[in-house]
């Protein structure tokens, strides 16, 4: 799941994934980039019934905060009712590296740009893992328009 909110919008995503057979695997991965006073809530619970002995579970909830205006919170909970799993998760929430920006600056790239890439590096992770290639590049092409308004405000 990728989310990018701007302007004063606010996100609350929950998202539920339960492991109901043996040997089965459910994964959460989300990515959200918040600009100006947008506001984004990740919940996810990742389950594993009784039953799905053998199974894995992963929850992955990461928030880049790219504007100090900007509210974020990442929380994942584990729901484990079974043995011999593997299960973790992760939850980070906090803004751009400050020297990333200057790195990418000092070679020539405007503040605008710089700050898309980072955004894309972020979301790399999850964008990559989207199958289809037309499907992939319409995502992208979606949050790059997304990510150009948003600057667009933040410059006002």
């Amino acid at each position: 799941l990728v989310s990018v909110t701007s302007d004063k919008q606010k996100y609350f995503i929950n998202n539920r994934v339960t492991n109901r057979g043996p040997h089965s695997t459910g994964l959460i991965n989300q990515r959200g980039v918040l600009l100006d006073q947008s506001k984004l809530i990740f919940n996810g619970i990742g389950q594993i019934v009784h039953g799905a002995h053998g199974s894995k579970a992963d929850q992955q909830n990461r928030v880049l905060m790219m504007s100090p205006d900007a509210r974020g919170d990442a929380n994942p909970l584990l729901l484990i009712d079974e043995n011999d799993v593997i299960a973790a998760h992760a939850a980070s929430v906090g803004p751009v590296d400050p020297v990333q920006m200057n790195y990418l600056m000092s070679r020539g790239i405007p503040y605008d740009q710089a700050q898309r890439l980072v955004i894309r590096g972020f979301l790399g992770a999850v964008l990559d893992a989207v199958p289809d290639k037309d499907v992939r590049q319409k995502m992208i092409d979606i949050l790059e328009r997304k990510l150009i308004n948003g600057q667009k405000y933040q410059a006002n």
